[in-house]
């Protein structure tokens, strides 16, 4: 099946989790098609990263389904759920996840290198990727020379330079300046505005009005309208 379709990349139906012995996802429904740019918003601690990490299939939900391009994936073992995640999925952790010992180059071309592409497209798709973040001039630094805000930025370089299907962004603008996050919800919004990519960003920012297609907040667990509850 084409990627390119006008039917959910990604539905989220009734997902309920629990962490510990606190029940933080309790039924949440979501669905996320190319094109679209979904913001899901919330407190600390509501269950933003547990939501983000199931839409990336990172983490299974305990009851409810998952489907990604039209297939319950919810029963899939872990090699099968890490091969669509290589292959379709680009994942921008809140806690960057770089290799202190990559260079940034290294660090965004790494997944490139593992779905094996060649040497040529590598380079093209890292340029390109550091372009559009702004950080060309950072491809020879480590990790540890950058700021918070420049290894978010390289961060979200790494899941993008994939040309993933879905791209879920966790907080990616926590640690950003209020320039960077501007250019940042730019880059996502015309990415999918372009039919590229199906974007699902979580935020703590409860006041700004992102330009997104759907604005939701995670509430008791479960997802609702943004405007339902102003």
């Amino acid at each position: 099946m084409s990627p390119w379709t006008d039917e959910p990349v990604l539905v989220l139906e009734g997902v309920s989790k629990t962490l510990g012995n606190t029940r933080v996802l309790k039924g949440a429904s979501l669905s996320v098609a190319v094109g679209e740019f979904v913001v899901v918003r919330g407190k600390s601690g509501v269950g933003k990263s547990t939501l983000a990490r199931i839409a990336a299939l990172m983490l299974k939900p305990d009851s409810g389904r998952v489907l990604f391009r039209g297939v319950d994936v919810t029963g899939l073992g872990d090699s099968g759920l890490s091969q669509v995640r290589l292959k379709y999925i680009g994942y921008v952790d809140q806690f960057f996840s770089l290799i202190d010992s990559y260079t940034v180059y290294e660090n965004v071309e790494l997944p490139l290198r593992i779905m094996g592409l060649p040497e040529k497209e590598r380079r093209r798709r890292v340029a390109d990727a550091l372009r559009l973040l702004e950080i060309e001039e950072l491809a020879g630094s480590l990790p540890g020379e950058l700021s918070g805000g420049q290894r978010q930025r390289v961060a979200i370089a790494r899941a993008i330079a994939k040309r993933p299907v879905l791209l879920v962004a966790d907080e990616p603008t926590s640690n950003l300046d209020n320039y960077s996050e501007a250019l940042v919800v730019s880059l996502f919004r015309r990415l999918a505005a372009e039919g590229r990519v199906a974007v699902l960003m979580t935020t703590t920012d409860l006041v700004t009005d992102f330009p997104a297609d759907r604005d939701m907040v995670l509430l008791d667990g479960r997802i609702v309208e943004r405007a339902a509850i102003r």
